[in-house]
């Protein structure tokens, strides 16, 4: 792993970690980062200044966890190296100019792992196995029951508006527009990182949170009403989305493969087109005048996020690996056995 700074990517990496842990396997997770402050986690770490300072020979499999990790994971460990893909990085405006070198990881002949059925289309140009082992919700944020709803609505935006495709700027432009045509909310902002500095925070935002750590972000989710999602379909899968469904906070998203591969029927948002913030801004003033529709998309996304519970990842991941050892040729070790009653 790259590194270890607040994100929903490195977020994924450690739950699937656990979720391995949870099933009786040993899990290392070796990075250039600082160590870890935001999230608990159970794996094994090393720090390094190197990647090939690890003996690979040490484990079963070298999980590449981002593009840049993908060549090294392939160096140390060839056949036994696996690439997790959360989202196609080549398609991102910020890396245009080394496209090539992603795509050039990418082709690098091993198994990708992706967290949604969207990405498999994009990592099969590469040639190389592509197994969907879906996202994973942590256990906190799902409810049950929602407690009784604010006065007025709390309406939650969740990314940093520095990163194009997460649609900030869509989302800004759907609440002034639910606005100009007289819905009442408090628009409630969460991102990694301080606002950008065209952000219009001091005209649309109630509250603006920065870097908030695991705990504190279930806790803010909980304390919402209506979750606006804008992404732009360069989104790989859109975490936050699926947190706020399993929350029971009844959700408005934009019309992208991510998003709509949750489930089907898609009945579990309202969806608008992409980078149309009137279409996003009508459907949340529709959420905000129908109080029988959010308690119905309360329900039914908070059925639909069930599949995101990490037991279920867990057993997925489990699959993929003991087939591929299988396909390698080689017996279990005892460290890739479960243990009895997990």
């Amino acid at each position: 792993m790259e590194d270890t700074d607040l994100s929903g990517g490195v977020r994924v990496c450690l739950a699937q970690g656990d979720a391995l842990i949870a099933r009786g396997h040993e899990v290392s997770i070796v990075t250039k980062g600082l160590p870890l402050r935001w999230k608990g986690s159970s794996a094994t770490w090393h720090h390094v200044d190197d990647f090939r300072e690890i003996d690979q020979e040490a484990f079963d499999f070298v999980v590449g966890t981002f593009w840049t990790t993908v060549p090294f994971a392939y160096e140390m460990a060839h056949e036994r190296a696996v690439h997790l893909c959360q989202g196609y990085e080549g398609s991102y405006t910020a890396y245009q100019d080394i496209a090539r070198e992603i795509d050039d990881a990418y082709s690098c002949p091993i198994p990708k792992l992706v967290v949604a059925p969207s990405l498999i289309p994009l990592c099969e140009r590469f040639g190389s196995k592509v197994v969907d082992v879906g996202q994973i919700v942590d256990d906190e944020f799902y409810r049950d029951a929602a407690p009784m709803e604010n006065e007025p609505l709390r309406v939650l935006l969740v990314g940093a508006s520095q990163i194009d495709f997460k649609g900030i700027d869509v989302g800004y432009g759907a609440a002034t527009h639910a606005r100009f045509c007289g819905a009442s909310f408090d628009l409630v902002r969460v991102s990694p990182w301080r606002p950008a500095g065209d952000e219009p925070v001091d005209e649309v935002v109630a509250e603006f949170h920065v870097g908030l750590d695991a705990p504190s972000m279930s806790r803010l989710v909980h304390s919402c009403d209506i979750f606006l999602g804008p992404s732009r379909r360069q989104e790989g899968f859109g975490l936050p989305a699926a947190e706020a469904m399993a929350s029971m906070l009844p959700v408005v998203l934009t019309r992208i493969p991510s998003f709509l591969s949750f489930d089907d029927p898609t009945d579990y948002a309202l969806f608008a087109a992409e980078d149309d913030p009137e279409g996003l801004g009508d459907c949340l003033i529709h959420l905000i005048d129908d109080a029988e529709e959010r308690a119905r998309l309360r329900r039914r996304g908070r059925e639909v996020a069930e599949q995101f519970r990490s037991v279920h990842t867990g057993r997925r991941l489990e699959e993929f690996f003991l087939e591929r050892l299988e396909e390698l040729g080689s017996n279990p070790r005892a460290s890739l056995t479960p243990k009895r009653g997990t």
